[in-house]
């Protein structure tokens, strides 16, 4: 894979298909293991999780629900501080065991706003489903349940994840170089 370039910026090849198709698969085994028998819903972050949640879902045999909310807070690479809700959850929540599939967790601060509201309408259970995590850029612990790859603080772009509305669709992740 060789070194591409979004916008002004160069990335190189870090996590590949296959690598990101086998940490899926454990997901879901994990998932099915944990799940068998309750008809999760999972609720999606859009956009990035889009990939993700698809990929996912069709791993999964169990019978399961999935919509679709939009929260955001990115702007170019960096963070912008503040968490938009842009599309609504029109699911009813109670006594419902509910997954939220992420992306990538980095700061916590999506979560750590997003959570309260789902914990607002008495779920049987919450829990985190994520592909990616940055640890090194935490500012609000948050719990990963289900998590797909540990990553350093570097930005990353493809499989669903974007700079500028650029590079989602590339299977593989790439991470920007300094």
């Amino acid at each position: 894979m060789p070194v591409i370039k979004v916008h002004e910026k160069n990335f190189e090849p870090y996590i590949s298909a296959r690598q990101i198709d086998g940490a899926i698969k454990v997901l879901a085994r994990d998932l099915e293991r944990d799940y068998t028998g309750k008809q999760p819903l999972f609720i999606a972050i859009l956009n990035g999780s889009f990939m993700f949640a698809s990929d996912l879902f069709k791993e999964l045999s169990i019978p399961a629900e999935i919509c679709f909310i939009k929260l955001a807070s990115y702007k170019g690479s960096k963070s912008t501080g503040n968490v938009i809700t842009s599309i609504g959850l029109d699911s009813d929540l109670y006594g419902r065991h509910v997954i939220i599939l992420e992306d990538i967790i980095d700061t916590g601060k999506t979560m750590n706003e997003f959570l309260p509201q789902l914990h607002h309408q008495h779920p049987a259970s919450l829990k985190i489903c994520a592909l990616l995590h940055k640890p090194g850029t935490v500012q609000y612990p948050v719990h990963i349940d289900y998590l797909g790859f540990t990553i350093p603080d570097k930005f990353v772009i493809g499989y669903g994840l974007d700079y500028d509305g650029l590079g989602r669709n590339i299977r593989e992740i790439y991470q920007m170089v300094e």
